[in-house]
């Protein structure tokens, strides 16, 4: 099996893998991208709020980047606040 490094972006910080993990091929890969970002994100999300997302590179034994992942997180008061209206330079 080859060794992978999944390094960490969430937002204003980058964690960079020193380690890695081994990996059968390109399911492998996915399934421990899959398995990391949920875990990443329940830590982080109480700490930046209502918007973030988090994205995992993933390395090859050759320092190329071969898989990339993001969970984004997205939260929205609803109730006694109104929705705020759209910016006119953004609606199309």
């Amino acid at each position: 099996m080859t060794r992978y490094y999944f390094d960490i972006h969430s937002g204003s910080s980058f964690a960079r893998d020193a380690i890695g993990t081994e990996c059968d091929g390109h399911e492998g890969i996915r399934f421990e991208a899959m398995r990391a970002l949920p875990s990443i994100a329940r830590d982080e999300i109480p700490k930046d709020g209502d918007r973030q997302a988090f994205t995992i590179l993933v390395r090859d034994e050759n320092d190329l980047t071969v898989y990339t992942a993001t969970m984004t997180f997205a939260g929205l008061w609803i109730g006694d606040s109104p929705i705020p209206e759209p910016d006119e330079d953004a609606v199309g």
